[in-house]
C-alpha cells in the first residue's frame, strides 16, 4: 500500500470517528446566562423551557413571585428592580413546580426546598465578598458518631494555619438550623470569607470553625436503613429535647475530641464558642447550658429556650446568676424584628434579664433568613475569644 493511499484512509477514519462523535453528542439548547447582576444592580434571571406553559421567579429578594416571558427560542426571562446588596436563594416556579436555576452552580444546600443563589455585590466591598486579603481553607471532615454511623463536618482554618504548624486556635463549633445541612454556614452564609477579612482588618482573632450536620436522627435513620423521621412540630416537646440532647451528646463526646485530635486547638473551655441559628440556636444553648464546663462563649442566633424548659431543665443558670455570668465570657443572643421566631426571643431575653443573668443581644430589621445570619456572624465573632 502506497503512502497517498494510507493516508487518505487515515483521513477517511478520521473523519468517521469525528461524524460519530458529533452525532453522538446530545441535544444542546440556546446559551443560557442567569443569573445576570446589572450594574444598576437589576437582575436578569432566565430560564430554557419551550414546553412550559407559566414560569414565574421566587426568591426572598421579592415580595411574591413575579411573572416571566418567553421569546422565540423558549427562554423565559425577567430583569427586577434594584435590589439591595447582599446574597439571596431564588427559585423558578415552573407550571406550579418550584426548581432550580440550572444554568447557575451556586445553590443553597437544603433537606427540602432546592434554591439557587445571587449575589448582588454592594458599590463596596460587603463584610461576605471575596477580597484581596489571606484566605483561610475549607476541610470536609468525617468522624465516628453515635450508633456506629459516621458524621460529616465543614472545618474552616484559618489563614496562616499550614504555614504555623506550631500555633494553636480556638474553635467555634457553628451550627445551621432546620433542613440546613454542614455546608449552609460555608455555601450561604459565607463564614469563611467573613472571617478571611474580620481576620485581615484586626477585628477578630484567628480560630477554628467547625460546622456539623444537626440533623442527627435523620444520618442515624439513612445510614441504618430506615425511614428519614419527620421534625418535631414543637420546639420544646419531648422529642425535639430528645433529639437536641442526642445532638449534644454527639457534638461533646465525639466531634470535640475528633476535632482536638486532628487539628491545632487550644483544649480547654475558654478557647470554645458555640453559636447556631434557629434550630441550631437551640441546640446550642440545650448544649452549652448542660455543658458549661466545655463552653466559655454562647451565641444564639434567632432562637430561644421557653421560660418553662428553662425553669425545669436549666434551673441553674437564672438560679444562680453570678455564677452563670461568671461563666460566661460571652452570651448573645439576636433575632430579625419580622422573624416568625421574634415573640419567643423577646420572651426569653425578658426571662434572662428578670434572672440577672448578663447577655448582649442585637435586634435587626428582616425576618428568618441567612442575610441576618450573616449580620450576626460578623457581629460576634470580633467578641470571642478576646
Amino acid at each position: 500500500m502506497n503512502q497517498q493511499l494510507t493516508n487518505r484512509l487515515r483521513l477517511f477514519f478520521a473523519l468517521i470517528c469525528l461524524y460519530t462523535g458529533a452525532i453522538a453528542q446530545p441535544p444542546r439548547g440556546p446559551l443560557v446566562v442567569s443569573p445576570q447582576v446589572n450594574a444598576d444592580k437589576t437582575v436578569t434571571f432566565r430560564y430554557l423551557s419551550p414546553t412550559a406553559k407559566e414560569v414565574k421567579l421566587s426568591g426572598q429578594f421579592l415580595k411574591a413571585p413575579i411573572e416571566m416571558s418567553k421569546d422565540a427560542q423558549g427562554i423565559w426571562s425577567v430583569t427586577t428592580e434594584a435590589v439591595k446588596p447582599d446574597i439571596y436563594p431564588y427559585s423558578f416556579q415552573v407550571d406550579g413546580i418550584t426548581v432550580m436555576d440550572p444554568a447557575n452552580v451556586a445553590f443553597f444546600p437544603n433537606e427540602r426546598f432546592k434554591a439557587s443563589l445571587v449575589d448582588v455585590p454592594g458599590d463596596s466591598p460587603l463584610i461576605h465578598a471575596m477580597k484581596d486579603v489571606p484566605h483561610g481553607s475549607i476541610n470536609y471532615e468525617y468522624y465516628p458518631s453515635l450508633e456506629g454511623t459516621t458524621g460529616s463536618l465543614v472545618v474552616y482554618t484559618p489563614p496562616g494555619y499550614d504555614q504555623n504548624p506550631s500555633k494553636k486556635y480556638p474553635v467555634f463549633y457553628l451550627i445551621s438550623g432546620t433542613t440546613d445541612t454542614e455546608e449552609t454556614f460555608f455555601k450561604v452564609g459565607k463564614t469563611n470569607l467573613i472571617l478571611d477579612n474580620l481576620i485581615a482588618e484586626g477585628k477578630a482573632k484567628p480560630m477554628i470553625i467547625v460546622m456539623p450536620y444537626g440533623n442527627l436522627a435523620a444520618r442515624v435513620a439513612e445510614q441504618k436503613g430506615g425511614a428519614k423521621p419527620a421534625d418535631p412540630t414543637v420546639r420544646d416537646g419531648v422529642d425535639a429535647v430528645k433529639r437536641a440532647n442526642d445532638f449534644a451528646t454527639d457534638l461533646v463526646s465525639k466531634v470535640v475530641p475528633y476535632i482536638e485530635k486532628n487539628y491545632r486547638t487550644v483544649a480547654n473551655r475558654e478557647s470554645r464558642a458555640i453559636g447556631g441559628f434557629s434550630r441550631g440556636g437551640g441546640q446550642t444553648l440545650r448544649t452549652a447550658f448542660s455543658n458549661l464546663d466545655k463552653f466559655a462563649w454562647v451565641c444564639s442566633y434567632s432562637s430561644y429556650l421557653s421560660p418553662a424548659e428553662m425553669d425545669q431543665n436549666f434551673p441553674q443558670i437564672g438560679g444562680k446568676p453570678e455564677t452563670t455570668n461568671k461563666q460566661l465570657k460571652l452570651f448573645w443572643v439576636s433575632v430579625g424584628s419580622d422573624d416568625f421566631l421574634y415573640k419567643g426571643t423577646v420572651e426569653f431575653m425578658d426571662y434572662l434579664k428578670a434572672k440577672n443573668v448578663a447577655f448582649k443581644s442585637l435586634i435587626t430589621d428582616g425576618g428568618h433568613t441567612w442575610m441576618n445570619v450573616k449580620k450576626y456572624v460578623a457581629e460576634t465573632t470580633p467578641l470571642l475569644f478576646q
